[in-house]
């Protein structure tokens, strides 16, 4: 687990950004395994869709999350056809060719926080594979790929609970005002 906080807990990214996500919007937790983040954020009233091959653990998700078994690395996108999300989790899950669909699942204003395993991660443990690190500035250059504004972004070392390189992304698909609306958008740091 990534963040400063006991197992089950939601990561500290994750709720550092969440008050960017439209109140009682869409949340698609993706690789959600338990569920911390699916939780989390049902718990605050989003309607929220947790997405994971593990059947026992979409299972044991609670009501009112949708819970949704699919193999994200096999086959087509499982959510073409669904609604746009206002919000977009993906921790501890690296799977590069899934990137075009998260971005064409936000819908505008809608926020992608992700936070995974970075180069580095080798020499401390696992993950290890080149295929499940990203390298340096990826997640940056995703953002950029995909039209996203960056609003927060780290890639450094984490020493608690247990040593890990990682990279986090705090993105959004920003809304494009039409004429006389020139009133830029806000999105307040948190403090």
């Amino acid at each position: 687990m990534l963040a400063h906080a006991p197992t089950g807990a939601p990561s500290d990214w994750v709720t550092r950004w969440a008050h960017l996500v439209r109140p009682s919007g869409r949340v698609l937790d993706l690789a959600c395994g338990s569920g911390r983040h699916a939780r989390w954020f049902a718990q605050r009233g989003y309607a929220v869709v947790g997405v994971d091959r593990d059947a026992e653990a979409v299972a044991a998700l609670p009501s009112p999350i949708a819970g949704r078994v699919e193999d994200l690395e096999q086959g087509t996108w499982p959510l073409s056809g669904e609604a746009a999300f206002d919000a977009i989790v993906v921790t501890n899950y690296l799977h590069r060719p899934l990137w075009s669909h998260l971005a064409a699942a936000l819908a505008p204003g809608g926020v992608l926080l992700y936070e995974t395993f970075a180069s580095g991660n080798e020499t401390v443990g696992k993950p290890s594979r080149p295929d499940f690190l990203l390298n340096p500035g990826e997640l940056l250059e995703v953002a950029h790929t995909h039209r996203l504004r960056v609003i927060g972004y780290e890639d450094g070392v984490l020493e608690v609970p247990r040593t890990a390189f990682v990279q986090r992304l705090c993105a959004v698909r920003e809304v494009v005002h039409t004429a006389g609306g020139n009133v830029p958008p806000r999105y307040p740091l948190p403090t």
